[in-house]
């Protein structure tokens, strides 16, 4: 099972992928990409949009990644300063392959919050669910779907 941590907005966050599941490495070469896909760009765009129009506001605080800051990160906490905050080296991550992109709300400019009970809109509904049940609509899948570990900011897609 692949792992990685990142530190954000003071919140700990964990980027796993389902067992079984092999990385994006076993088709595609990290070095080579350069930013999000297009899809996965195109994708999370509408997902801001989608969000906006029914009153819950979202920021985007991770997307894609490359090989060296991953292992920037990885390195951190072994042979540089600080916690460690992630299991995986560069081109482990779906971030590094432009396949993922992780989300928090945003209720008011700044104030950046990962609660998933927050009703914003006051519907009745977690704005946090709203948001993936939007992003599933959209193709992606939710960390907060896999079994063990839950990556509930982290949302990918698997693009042939």
């Amino acid at each position: 099972m692949t792992v990685a941590a990142l530190i954000l907005f003071g919140f700990l966050h964990i980027e796993q992928l389902p067992p079984n599941q092999s990385t994006p490495a076993d088709s595609m070469n990290a070095d080579d990409i350069t930013g999000l896909h297009p899809t996965v760009e195109k994708n999370m765009n509408e997902l801001v949009e989608k969000t906006s129009d029914i009153g819950i506001s979202i920021i985007i605080t991770d997307d894609y990644r490359s090989k060296e800051e991953q292992d920037k990160l990885y390195a951190q906490g072994r042979t540089t300063e600080g916690q460690i905050v992630t299991q995986v080296q560069g081109g482990e991550s779906m971030h590094n392959y432009g396949l993922a992109i992780d989300f928090a709300l945003e209720p008011e400019p700044g104030n950046v919050i990962w609660d998933m009970e927050y009703d914003g809109n006051k519907n009745g509904e977690s704005d946090w669910m709203e948001v993936v049940e939007i992003a599933k609509e959209l193709g992606f899948e939710w960390g907060g779907d896999w079994p063990g570990f839950k990556d509930y900011p982290h949302l990918e897609m698997h693009i042939d």
